[in-house]
């Protein structure tokens, strides 16, 4: 049994070992030497036969067919780290010629373009990572340059205005804060109820949701600020609706503290029915004064998404009387539709609580609607507003004297 071990020492390091050292593998390959020479006497022992020999030959196929994959193994890593290299020297080479190439690419990047079937195929691969790469260049570029604008900013804001930090400043704003939250305490307890009607969310995407909400945010602010604000109600709100998600995202930990009522009861459940009025621009009946003992319902959502009578089949509905605003008497209508946002509204309720003068309060409807007040005869104005809608369109004096001769005979047949 000494001797066969000493023979396969002999074998391993005569044969094995140089062979293995040429390809760093000597270490792997002591362990597997110690295994087969214990294997050996493992079986030596339990084998009752002394007269049983190693069969040599059979072992040295074993072992040579065992190195020669791991050989192979060994080969092809080594073949790929010069594909690899050979591959970036290609890429430098084609980003000196001036070819679409990225400055820097990683080791699966350049694996996946090898393993592209063509050379097209490769040459768009390549484009598209360096155009990737060119936008994140740009993107970083324009936030730094974002980045030293409002340190800028900052900088000359801090050296122009540096009595907006001093402690009075801050003590003021608190002081004006507390009067602020004081006054809209009060009115909810003895102020004039507005009702905002939150039952269109179906009507409208997330999109236009976010922007009803954030100009009711805007209403709520404009109404804290007031003399005398009203006592704002959300009806028709769910606590899983898209408008819940949005005021929580806006106002974030102050929403539990907003002096408002949230309900998701209907404002008919809320209020009887023969003191609520619901403003809509469809409604054929105009309001003329502002009454204090009603309670004014404004819907909840934005021009654009809301098909028109959508509001007005709402209240007739629910059998609630409706009014529109007088745009029409104190206004030259020019064009487009006579809807007004949230905060143009509610603008428009204030000052008309406040002081009772619609020409003030109409002052919030956007000038680009309108061409002026009516302070001549209606008839007169649409006249007027007829020749500047002649001259807009450009037409000649001898165009309009065709058409107005033109009908004028067609009158005269008719009689």
């Amino acid at each position: 049994m000494q001797s066969a071990n000493v023979l396969l020492k002999k074998i391993v390091r005569s044969s094995v070992l140089p062979f293995a050292a040429q390809h760093g593998m000597k270490k792997d390959l002591f362990p597997l030497s110690r295994t087969l020479s214990l294997s050996l006497c493992l079986k030596q022992d339990n084998s009752c036969n002394p007269s049983e020999k190693l069969d040599l030959d059979a072992w040295k196929k074993v072992m040579k067919s065992g190195l020669r994959e791991e050989v192979r193994e060994t080969v092809s890593e080594h073949k790929e780290l010069p594909s690899l290299a050979a591959a970036r020297e290609l890429l430098e080479m084609w980003r000196l010629a001036g070819r679409s190439v990225p400055e820097n690419i990683s080791e699966e990047q350049l694996k996946t373009f090898m393993e592209c079937p063509s050379k097209s195929a490769k040459k768009k691969y390549l484009k598209y990572l360096h155009l990737k790469e060119l936008y994140k260049k740009n993107d970083k570029r324009k936030m730094d340059e974002k980045r030293e604008r409002r340190l800028a900013a900052q900088e000359q804001g801090s050296e122009t205005d540096k009595t907006k930090n001093t402690s009075f400043i801050c003590l003021w704003a608190n002081s004006m804060d507390r009067a602020y939250n004081w006054r809209v305490a009060q009115s909810m307890v003895f102020g004039q109820p507005l009702v905002f009607d939150m039952s269109y969310e179906k009507d409208m995407s997330v999109r236009e949701v976010a922007n009803t909400v954030r100009q009711i945010v805007l209403s709520e602010g404009s109404n804290r600020r007031s003399a005398d604000p009203f006592h704002i109600h959300f009806c028709n709100l769910k606590d899983d609706s898209l408008y819940h998600q949005e005021f929580v995202k806006h106002y974030r930990e102050a929403w539990g503290r907003l002096l408002i009522t949230a309900t998701d009861q209907c404002y008919t459940q809320v209020f009887p029915k023969d003191k609520l009025i619901y403003l809509t621009a469809d409604s054929p009946k105009v309001m003329k004064t502002f009454d204090h003992d009603k309670i004014y319902i404004i819907g909840s959502m934005v021009d654009k998404s809301i098909k028109k009578g959508v509001s007005l089949a709402q209240a007739k509905r629910l059998g609630l009387e409706t009014a529109a605003l007088p745009l029409e008497k104190y206004l030259l209508w020019n064009s487009g539709a006579k809807s007004l946002t949230l905060d143009q509204m509610t603008h428009i309720l204030l000052t008309l609580k406040d002081t009772g003068d619609w020409k003030k309060a109409l002052e919030f409807v956007p000038k680009r609607k309108y061409c002026g007040f009516v302070s001549k005869p209606v008839h007169e104005l649409k006249k007027s507003l007829n020749l500047i809608n002649t001259l807009k369109l450009g037409k000649r004096q001898e165009e309009v004297q065709k058409q107005f001769a033109k009908n004028y005979f067609k009158k005269l047949r008719q009689k």
